[in-house]
């Protein structure tokens, strides 16, 4: 057989193997059609890299993918996006392998890339405090309905789809409580501070200032937008322009940010991880637990930054 003669036997079998893998991801998992293309494009990438090393995706051994992997490392790939890639070649090759079109599957000795969930970004109780002092000078029902809604997300650490998706009926008469709808239309319960209490009983005095005039609305933060409600973008903006009044950098700001700083600050104070967890409505521990790192990185340099003893030359 020729060179070119092979190569072109390369290419249709890599063509059909990467098609009924694609068919079946759409049929079967019901991929969507982005990952579907992201999928297509790393077996394409992949299936030339083999070629270049005279293996089609049909043939191409363990030795060939790592080959590839630390090429994508040596260039600069994130090992986020690397493990995606090797994900995509890991069900390819399980693909191949249950239905036959290889005896064995070379991934099953491949390591998936280590990755590193970077630490969410938080801001320090000074900046919390500038952003409520300079929604506490703003005037009119716009002010007022800010600073109730600084306080009850700084308070309760929601996420911004569920402090606008907030109803009226979310308030408990008497109670310093939220019900809260979070992911998986699961309820849990908001503790409130009292400072948050009282920001929100000021603020349903103006509320009916954000609807059409005789109009009703089941929502805490209604708009009269299309919504019918506040949305997550436009109180993003608002909490942009906040920052700057502030002086704040607005890139440090944004909703879930402050639902970082509201767990982070938390257990700086000394609560517990459990009951923050709780709190934030995390389904796994796992996921509260990244803001100890934070918390202890804040620490550490409080102690090198603060301490007499830590500053050089120091001596008692």
């Amino acid at each position: 057989m020729t060179a070119t003669a092979a190569a072109r036997k390369f290419r249709e079998t890599n063509t059909r193997l990467s098609e009924a893998f694609l068919e079946m991801m759409a049929v079967e998992r019901a991929a969507a059609a982005n990952t579907l293309k992201n999928y297509g494009r790393d077996l394409e990438r992949f299936s030339a890299f083999a070629a270049s090393r005279n293996e089609s995706l049909e043939t191409a051994g363990a030795d060939d993918i790592a080959a590839w992997l630390e090429t994508l490392e040596q260039a600069g790939l994130a090992a986020s996006t690397a493990a995606l890639k090797t994900s995509a070649l890991r069900q390819f090759y399980q693909f191949l392998y249950a239905e036959g079109y290889r005896a064995d599957n070379p991934t099953a000795s491949i390591e998936r890339p280590k990755t590193r969930r970077p630490l969410p970004k938080v801001l320090t109780p000074e900046e919390v405090t500038a952003l409520f002092e300079a929604a506490e000078k703003m005037e009119g029902p716009k002010g007022v309905r800010l600073v109730a809604m600084l306080e009850v997300l700084y308070a309760a650490g929601l996420r911004v789809s569920e402090l606008v998706g907030l109803k009226l009926s979310a308030l408990r008469k008497g109670e310093r409580v939220l019900i809260v709808r979070g992911k998986g239309d699961k309820e849990r319960l908001a503790p409130l501070t009292q400072r948050a209490v009282a920001a929100v009983e000021t603020y349903l005095g103006v509320r009916p200032d954000f609807l059409e005039e005789g109009a009703s609305s089941p929502w805490l933060f209604p708009s009269r937008g299309k919504t019918g409600r506040l949305t997550p973008a436009r109180f993003a903006q608002i909490l942009k322009d906040l920052a700057v009044t502030a002086g704040v950098p607005p890139a440090k700001v944004s909703p879930h940010v402050l639902r970082h700083a509201f767990a982070t600050h938390l257990l700086e104070g000394g609560a517990d991880l459990r009951s923050v967890q709780q709190m934030l409505g995390h389904a796994d521990i796992t996921t509260t637990q990244i803001y100890t790192h934070v918390a202890q990185d804040r620490l550490r340099e409080l102690v090198m930054t603060k301490h007499p003893l830590a500053k050089k030359g120091s001596r008692d």
